[in-house]
């Protein structure tokens, strides 16, 4: 009877043992291991982080201490999932973009109007243009987290856009002597500055055709 009960207590003994470990843990290694994450709970923390954008909360004032408490959470669980704020505001960044498209590689020109299109969708979808306005003027603030965001997601974007156009400069659709990054930054730019930094700019189905065909106009061999 004894080697029963002893036998019944030494996995509460290791599950209290357990849970005092990763309790312990330092901040992001706690869910390397064990259960996976809930990702209910992660939609709920990036959902607080909008809301309180939303509400005029500067980035700044945005701790993790306040965005658990707003989420319901405790400040561990928040840690465990990401290493500090700036890691938190990447994925609130990266929550507000739409998914990269397909390309169907037919031409330069319907692979240039796909990718405006989704520049469109993002700017006609309110809520998330003028939250990510808001982000974006306040990440400038923080060098370190302005650079993650470039990298991983802005120029992810852009060299999209590039290997259309090169696949272009190949095919003989587009010029070969002018900059790719350049080109770039003419097919991009007029949707970018309507749809992020006007708000009350019409964004008409044709948009991105107009744009495209007005600069390959320009970018075509002659």
């Amino acid at each position: 009877m004894t080697k029963t009960a002893g036998a019944a207590a030494a996995p509460a003994t290791t599950a209290a043992a357990a849970a005092a470990a990763a309790a312990a843990a330092p901040p992001g290694t706690a869910e390397r291991r064990g259960r996976p994450r809930n990702a209910a709970l992660d939609s709920a923390v990036i959902e607080t982080v909008l809301r309180l954008i939303e509400e005029g909360v500067p980035l700044g004032e945005l701790s993790v201490e306040r965005i658990a408490r707003e989420a319901g959470v405790g400040k561990a669980t928040v840690y465990r999932r990401w290493a500090g704020k700036e890691a938190l505001m990447l994925d609130v960044m990266r929550s507000l973009e739409h998914a990269a498209p397909e390309l169907a590689g037919d031409s330069v020109r319907d692979d240039l109007v796909t990718l405006l299109e989704t520049l469109r969708r993002r700017g006609l979808a309110k809520r998330s243009s003028a939250v990510l306005r808001t982000v974006l003027a306040q990440v400038k603030a923080h060098p370190e987290l302005w650079q993650e965001y470039h990298e991983k997601v802005v120029r992810v974007r852009r060299e999209a856009v590039h290997a259309v156009l090169r696949r272009g400069m190949a095919t003989g659709e587009v010029r070969p002597d002018l900059d790719v990054e350049l080109m770039g930054d003419l097919v991009v730019s007029p949707m970018l500055s309507r749809a992020m930094f006007h708000d009350r700019a019409e964004l008409p189905e044709d948009l991105p055709g107009k744009i495209v065909d007005a600069v390959l106009e320009g970018i075509r061999p002659r």
